[in-house]
Formats: C-alpha cells, sequence, structure tokens
C-alpha cells in the first residue's frame, strides 16, 4: 500500500526540452526519477524561455531527440503577465501536490512568481523551490525586488550547496530550506578509452589533457587557467587544454590572451554548444577538469565529471569545495594563475589513478534516490 502521506501528482516548473542546458536536464532526470518509484509527473517549460535578444548564445534549444516517458508542455510566456495568470490558474485547479520550480536568474522572478501564486490559492498545493543561485553571479538593477517577489509564495527551498544557503539566510528567506547536492549526471553514455575519444573528436595529443567544459562566461575564470597555461613546467610537461563550450562573451577576450601568451599550439578550442552525444568523448579524452572559477555556487560540470570517474581541480570558491575533497577525488586550489599552474602540476606528479579511484567510491552519495528521498522528506514537513 502506497504511504498515504506521500505525494501522487508532481509537477515540474523550469526549462525543460525543447530547451537545453544543464538545469533542463537535471529537471528531466529528476522527473525520470520520479516516473520510475511511481509517481505521476508533469514537466510545465516555457513557449518562450529568453527573448532573442536577451540570450547570450547561439539558440536556446536542444537538436536532441526528446527524452522518454515524459509528459513536457510548452505553457510558460515569461514575459506575459496575461499568461502568467492563464497558467497559474491552470495549475491551481489541477492542484498537483508539489510543484518543484526551478530559480536560476531574476529576471524569471515576475513570470515564476506570479504563477506560483495563483497555484497558491488552492492551499493545496505544496511549492518547493530548488535554488540553482538566489544571488546571481553576474548582478543587474532590479534582481533584488525581483527575487523578493518571487519568494513570497514558496513553502521551502532547496538548495544545491552550502553557498545558496547562505544566500538565502542574506536575504532573510523565512521559510524552510535544506541543502541537497546536485546528483552525478548518470545518463550521459558511457566513458570510452583515450584514444577513441580523441580519434572522434579529431585531437591530436600525444600527452596529457586539460578539459574546461561549459558556457564561457566572466565569473568561470578561463582567462585564469589561460594565464596558469603560461606556466614554463607546463610548456615542459607539454600539457594541453581543450575548451570545449559555448561563449556568452566577446570571444576574443580569450583568443587575444592565448595569441599574446604565444599558446596556440597548447590550446584547443571548440567553440559550440556540447551536443549530448558528444559529450562522452570531452570527458574521457582528458586527464582532469579544471573549474578555475572566481566565484561559484555550484556547477552542473562537477556531476558531470563525477559519471565519468574524471578528477577535478577546481578553485577554492563556492560550493566547488564542497564537493571534490582536496587531495583525494581531486584538487582544491585558489582563483589566481599561480596557484592553477601549482596544482596542475601537483595532479600530474601525483597521477590520475590516486584521485580515480578514490572518486569512485565518493560520488555513491550523489544518487538520484537520495535527492528524492530528500524532496520527500521535505514535503513532510511542510
Amino acid at each position: 500500500m502506497q504511504d498515504q502521506s506521500l505525494p501522487k501528482s508532481i509537477v515540474f516548473l523550469g526549462p525543460s526540452y525543447p530547451y537545453r542546458g544543464g538545469i533542463a536536464s537535471f529537471t528531466e532526470r529528476l522527473a525520470q526519477e520520479f516516473n520510475v518509484n511511481g509517481f505521476s509527473t508533469e514537466l510545465y517549460t516555457f513557449s518562450l524561455q529568453y527573448p532573442s535578444f536577451l540570450f547570450p548564445g547561439k539558440t536556446q534549444f536542444s537538436d536532441a531527440p526528446p527524452p522518454l516517458n515524459l509528459t513536457i508542455k510548452q505553457k510558460v510566456n515569461s514575459i506575459n503577465p496575461f499568461n502568467w495568470i492563464k497558467v497559474g490558474r491552470e495549475l491551481r485547479n489541477k492542484k498537483p501536490d508539489i510543484i518543484i520550480v526551478r530559480y536560476w536568474i531574476p529576471f524569471m522572478g515576475p513570470c515564476l512568481g506570479t504563477i506560483l501564486r495563483c497555484v497558491a490559492k488552492n492551499k493545496h498545493t505544496k511549492i518547493i523551490c530548488i535554488a540553482d543561485n538566489i544571488i546571481p553571479h553576474e548582478k543587474r538593477i532590479g534582481d533584488t525586488l525581483f527575487t523578493t517577489y518571487f519568494i513570497k509564495p514558496i513553502h521551502a527551498f532547496i538548495a544545491l550547496s552550502n553557498e545558496v544557503i547562505t544566500d538565502i539566510n542574506t536575504l532573510r528567506i523565512k521559510q524552510k530550506k535544506v541543502m541537497l547536492p546536485h546528483p552525478v549526471f548518470d545518463h550521459f553514455g558511457v566513458k570510452t578509452t583515450k584514444q577513441e575519444a580523441l580519434n572522434k573528436l579529431n585531437i591530436k595529443c600525444d600527452g596529457r589533457l586539460i578539459l574546461f567544459f561549459g558556457f564561457i562566461r566572466q565569473y568561470k575564470g578561463l582567462d585564469l587557467l589561460i594565464k596558469a597555461m603560461s606556466d614554463q613546467r607546463i610548456k615542459d610537461l607539454g600539457i594541453k587544454l581543450l575548451i570545449a563550450g559555448e561563449f556568452y562573451e566577446p570571444k576574443e577576450k580569450y583568443t587575444d590572451l592565448i595569441a599574446s601568451a604565444g599558446l596556440a599550439e597548447q590550446i584547443i578550442i571548440h567553440d559550440q554548444f556540447i551536443p549530448e552525444n558528444q559529450i562522452p568523448y570531452y570527458f574521457s579524452a582528458a586527464d582532469v577538469l579544471v573549474q578555475p572559477y572566481i566565484s561559484a555556487t555550484q556547477s552542473g560540470v562537477t556531476p558531470l565529471a563525477f559519471h565519468f570517474d574524471l578528477p577535478m581541480i577546481v578553485t577554492n570558491v563556492g560550493g566547488l569545495k564542497e564537493v571534490v575533497v582536496d587531495k583525494s577525488t581531486g584538487l582544491v586550489t585558489e582563483p589566481n594563475p599561480t596557484s592553477i599552474a601549482n596544482s596542475i602540476i601537483e595532479y600530474f606528479a601525483t597521477g590520475k589513478n590516486q584521485f580515480e579511484e578514490k572518486l569512485k567510491i565518493h560520488k555513491r552519495q550523489y544518487s538520484w534516490s537520495v535527492f528524492t528521498d530528500g524532496i520527500l522528506s521535505l514535503y513532510k514537513q511542510l
């Protein structure tokens, strides 16, 4: 007999297919986990997510097939207040037991906040927010106002790192809050041999290869990593850097830095959004993932590295240091070129295998079942 204290119906509100990116992938994988365990789920995503002039990338849409066994409805227009009320009333009348809403940028505050205010009037649905960010990395006028508006109808918050919990407390949010670490992205294929991966990517590299993966934005510190590659010790070891991701700021900022440092032969750039079917090759080709972030809450790239058993070098900022155990599953360094270079040298001197075996054990705690159990436990407390 099903536990009557558990919810039966769950609606996810936020990015999902046909939109691309880590948040959409996370939401789809979480919904599939609930489906497997007998819950009824629907995903309400956007009919319009960002107006094109506000989107820094090449496209917002995935060219992959839709995820299997999910009910996805493109209903939400992020800039149409009449649509917000319509969707809010629809969800209010549907009366799901839980709405799980994603919050990652204040721009969405008015839209999502209005929808959820409508829903809350049914006095039945519990609204749980998975907060990727509460205080954004790149601040703009109106951020606090939009976030404050969004917060009011939420019953509880799930943060993916303690850094976000700190940000929630900074805004004096009174609702219940818990931290549940980002689960391992385990649905992006399987690891291949390094040589096969290099062949698939058409990369010639006989030695060591560092990976920087994901959207390129100022706060991710790619410029620090490029400067670290100028270290003579790294050059002497023949270490190469593979930058794989779409530039969300001027590419010339980085290509000019590479040229001025004479690093053209050491650095390979794949300037594109990496399709899901290509992800295994990037993480299989690399010897280590480097995340030289200047600021961070958490990163969806870290769970990818866990899935492919790829050790990491991360900077001592935000939630990155919470999941990478220094000198065990990887190295934690300071966000400056000298420290990053020192850690790269230390990593290869220690050997990948020393980190990889410990990582395989450590990642077991980041399962999707642990995450869904955490959501259900939180629901029972509301």
